[in-house]
């Protein structure tokens, strides 16, 4: 068993963001009663405001990615715990621009209710606000899952791009009609060969056995419809991006986004994302940006999922550049800096 390093068993999610607003103290600002972290800067043309939240344990999202450029600011939850609609509320207050508020909510149940209860105590306090709902994981698309894809990887490419539209000064529509392109041209898979360690008891989430892999795991220690045996890693990412790619549109180029899940090395992500890009390759699928870095973990999860973002040629030709100028565009976040 391995004990985790908190000051407290029952204040470690406090005191973590406590650490974490004096080390980032010229980027956020902590509220604590209710709690959120909101930016400090933000790019004066900038009319909506971004608040996004979900459970800890998934840093840097999202108070991670509270800063000009991203989100103005998030609620987090306990770990792997929905926000209260309290937090959402208030923090999407003080994030609100002249043109109101859009939340960013991975499809969640508990995100779900919180962030509908949030959004209509903000219409009837006159703050316009509206939502992009993230639905990436295509290891729970099936009419045998009720709450439909769960939101993951796709969270971060949604509020990058988001950010740098709302920085253009982009309407509340226009964010949306954005977002909702974004999410519907990404899709997700994840898989890991060590569960969670639980910061309670210290212990792991879920078993396996010894060369067992978790094929289609939750960002929240979800078990997967599959456990399968190991294989080597050129078929395992094969694997994974014919999955994704089979759940998008058709296209040539994409955005790649290759996420540790909390304990997995860079060196062993790169390894991924250079098998990855050949994969893509032998589908005649360029790869026009990337990202690589443990931005979704689940806590110290041994494992990484591979998120895959089709353009679409006509978004690209625009004077202005598309997704791939949004995605290009300034960010300075504690977690993600351009």
């Amino acid at each position: 068993m391995a004990e985790p390093f908190y000051a407290s068993k029952t204040e470690y999610v406090d005191r973590a963001l406590l650490g974490f607003a004096r080390d980032h103290a010229d980027v956020v600002e902590l509220s604590t009663d209710p709690v959120f972290v909101r930016s400090i800067d933000r790019d004066p043309r900038r009319q909506v405001g971004l608040l996004s939240g979900g459970g800890s344990g998934h840093e840097p999202m999202h108070v991670g990615l509270v800063g000009r450029g991203m989100l103005d600011a998030a609620a987090p939850g306990r770990v792997f715990a929905s926000p209260h609609n309290r937090q959402v509320y208030e923090g999407s207050r003080a994030a609100a621009g002249p043109a109101g508020v859009l939340h960013i909510v991975k499809n969640y149940t508990g995100d779900r209710i919180n962030f509908g209860i949030a959004a209509e105590r903000l219409r009837h306090d006159g703050i316009p606000v509206a939502r992009v709902l993230v639905d990436d994981d295509v290891a729970t698309e099936s009419q045998q899952t009720a709450t439909g894809r769960r939101g993951t990887g796709a969270t971060v490419l949604t509020e990058k791009l988001l950010g740098a539209a709302a920085d253009r000064g982009a309407g509340l529509d226009e964010l949306v009609a954005i977002g909702e392109t974004v999410v519907g041209r990404s899709r997700s898979i994840a898989v890991a060969s060590l569960a969670q360690t639980s910061p309670v008891t210290g212990r792991p989430g879920f078993d396996l056995g010894p060369g067992e892999l978790e094929y289609g795991v939750g960002i929240h220690g979800e078990r997967a419809q599959h456990t399968i045996d190991r294989p080597p890693l050129e078929e395992l990412v094969a694997r994974m991006v014919d999955d994704v790619v089979t759940h998008l549109p058709g296209g040539r180029s994409v955005f790649l986004f290759v996420n540790g899940l909390g304990g997995t090395t860079y060196i062993e992500l790169y390894n991924v994302f250079a098998e990855a890009v050949d994969a893509l390759a032998a589908r005649d699928i360029a790869v026009e940006r990337s990202l690589v870095g443990p931005y979704t973990p689940a806590l110290d999860m041994k494992g990484f999922s591979i998120t895959i973002t089709m353009l679409e040629p006509s978004v690209e030709a625009h004077p202005t550049g598309g997704w791939t100028a949004l995605f290009d565009a300034p960010a300075w976040t504690a977690g993600l800096r351009k």
